[in-house]
């Protein structure tokens, strides 16, 4: 099991305990490992006490993290048998007020995720109840907690962790010794939550939340945090001073706690990002350029002017014990970094390519970009995308999903309204249009001519951007991957049917080029399935056709995050003049430019940020010693 001892665990590398970190962690490659390791820890446990004639008591969580958890503990009971019979389970929290029956409810979630799946009884389960009248409610927190403590308290305790170190809603301020009460959520909180609401308007105000007492009275605790978005909480949480400011802190005092987290969580942990602050290193060429660049940026100096104190009184002796002096250092990482950067993405035709990112041959290459959503490759790759055709490439646009969810109501209605002006006597279109107006709330599931017409808006939109690039129609994928055409906001699983799709276009172009959106931090998870199912494709493909050999795989990131400067292999600068073009291409996409419904916790329009990251990205270079760029789109190649 994964415990806070000093026993085996059940894990990929074990815990490094390092004079930073505060709380026992275990970093996996990916969250699906890492949860079915979890599922089995509680099925293990539920096992347990089952043998003894006891009750498992759980205290669960909501939200994406657990949910691979809870689908791996279905599987179990109905293809190994475990029973749900001895469990009782108490929810750590409930929007406040919210109904049952409300598919935003975590009541619904539970039961969609798992009670519905497994035979617990209906008597054993315990969820915040969201419609207790204001005068009862102070009463029926007290009785919540009452009944955790008459069943002998929690046995095991799930947790994820929101961006403001809350666990279940304690945010920020909340007391240690805090107990099951409502509360009044951070902004930053329903920001996260707006994507599922269909806007922060949407969003509750208030919770009702097991408190930072109830939750460390639990025998074993287990907090999972999954992506970049999670890496900066995970780093103060973990190594931090504990704090009401972070509450998830108040768990570096409970003696049988671990953070379960994957490789983007963790990635700012000391140990991860500056390894040689904590231990000595094997210094292979992607570390060295990875401690150049933090070097530089820390000291704010070019790379070439790194002196061999410099990397000494940082940790890096052993560095320079290797490569002899600072000066051979620096000049052999700046080189590295300078052969990163390109004008000609495609690879430059009949060119010496021993010092680039791309190959010369053949010098017509076949690509294709995958784009999750009809907007991605005007908004991550715009300006690489109108080299790749203006330079002759053979070029390809996949949009994997429809992107229907994300045009609002309002839009529809519109675009409604305008085809019946035309058409007035079509039953089609008054049947969307009274759909629209008669909608109630945001936990309705659109008709399916309603998220047709949505669709169809995306897909104009995209059309019109791609042919302001010159690219032909017939060189414009549309593949509604299955796992997207839910209706809702939550999406099914990766299925073989998506995988086919993908299969399939990939192998009526026999691309030499694929471009895809490798960031993971967009607040949909869209990118990640389609990424997933990318991947899957490719392992499939490289056994099966033998030009896939030829194939390079370069990905590139949304308007949330970039590459950091020592993981970019290719960088495509941009001159004010393309900085246009592809901001001239992101209008196109009109249903997305004003009051987009997934933006995340940055409310400037995509094209402000997008430009504001490759400006960015640009000054990095500049600030390494690099030439002075307008903009620079980045990526990273990614080898199967």
């Amino acid at each position: 099991m994964l415990q806070n001892t000093q026993t085996t665990h059940q894990i990929v590398g074990q815990f490094e305990d390092t004079r930073f970190e505060k709380i026992h962690n275990v970093t996996y490659n990916s969250a699906l490992e890492a949860s079915n390791l979890v599922a089995q820890e509680i099925a293990d446990l539920i096992k347990e006490k089952q043998k003894e004639n006891k009750h498992c008591v759980l205290g669960l969580a909501t939200g994406s993290s657990p949910i691979k958890v809870y689908e791996e503990l279905v599987r179990m009971h109905r293809e190994e048998g475990l029973s749900f019979e001895n469990v009782i389970t108490f929810n750590l929290d409930e929007y406040f007020p919210m109904d049952k029956s409300n598919i935003q409810s975590y009541f619904y979630f539970m039961h969609e995720h798992l009670f519905n799946h497994v035979n617990i009884l209906p008597e054993n389960i315990n969820i915040p109840d969201g419609t207790v009248s204001i005068d009862d409610l102070y009463q029926y927190c007290i009785d919540y907690e009452m009944k955790i403590k008459a069943v002998g308290g929690l046995d095991f305790q799930l947790l994820g962790i929101g961006r403001t170190g809350h666990i279940g809603f304690n945010e920020p301020g909340s007391h240690l010794n805090s107990g099951t009460r409502i509360i009044t959520l951070n902004h930053i909180t329903r920001v996260d939550a707006a994507p599922s609401f269909l806007g922060i308007e949407n969003v509750p105000r208030k919770a009702i939340t097991m408190g930072i007492g109830t939750v460390r009275d639990a025998k074993r605790i287990v907090l999972l945090a999954w992506g970049a978005n999670k890496n900066t909480i995970i780093k103060d949480t973990i190594e931090g001073q504990i704090s009401a400011a972070v509450p998830a802190t108040y768990l570096q005092q409970h003696n049988n706690t671990t953070f379960v987290i994957d490789e983007e969580a963790s990635s700012e942990l000391t140990r991860v990002k500056t390894p040689w602050l904590v231990k000595s290193c094997v210094w292979d060429d992607n570390l060295k350029l990875k401690a150049v660049t933090w070097l530089s940026n820390l000291l704010g100096k070019p790379i070439l002017k790194l002196t061999d104190k410099e990397y000494n009184d940082n940790g890096m002796s052993g560095l320079l014990t290797e490569e002899g002096t600072a000066y051979d250092l620096n000049i052999k990482m700046f080189n590295k970094l300078q052969h990163t950067i390109t004008g000609w993405p495609g690879g430059k035709p009949f060119a010496d390519d021993s010092n680039r990112p791309e190959r010369a041959s053949p010098s017509r290459k076949r690509v294709i970009i995958f784009s999750p959503h009809p907007d991605d490759d005007v908004i991550s790759m715009g300006g690489t995308f109108d080299r790749l055709v203006q330079q002759g490439h053979e070029v390809h646009i996949a949009y994997q999903t429809s992107g229907n969810i994300a045009v609002s109501d309002e839009e529809a209605l519109k675009f409604a309204e305008i085809s019946k002006e035309f058409n007035s006597d079509s039953k089609k279109i008054n049947n969307i249009i009274e759909f629209i107006k008669n909608k109630k709330g945001n936990d309705v599931i659109d008709a399916i001519d309603v998220r047709k017409l949505k669709g169809s808006i995306r897909k104009s939109e995209s059309l019109a951007a791609t042919r302001y690039f010159n690219l032909p129609d017939e060189n414009v994928h549309f593949l509604n991957l299955p796992f997207y055409e839910t209706g809702t906001i939550k999406k099914g699983n990766l299925s073989k049917d998506d995988v086919d799709v993908m299969k399939s276009v990939i192998d009526a172009v026999k691309p030499h080029q694929i471009y895809a959106a490798g960031d993971l931090a967009d607040p949909h998870g869209t990118h990640k399935v389609c990424l997933d199912a990318l991947f899957a494709a490719l392992e499939e493909m490289k056994v099966e056709k033998e030009y896939m050999k030829d194939c390079w795989v370069w990905l590139y990131r949304g308007a949330w995050h970039e590459w950091d400067s020592h993981e970019i292999e290719m960088a495509v600068p941009m001159s004010p003049d393309q900085v246009l073009r592809k901001r001239h291409a992101i209008f196109y996409h009109q249903s997305q430019k004003d009051g987009v419904m997934f933006q995340g916790d940055d409310s400037r329009e995509f094209w402000v940020r997008v430009e504001d990251r490759n400006r960015l990205t640009a000054k990095k270079y500049n600030d390494l010693g690099l030439t002075d760029y307008a903009a620079i789109e980045a990526f990273k190649r990614y080898h199967f």
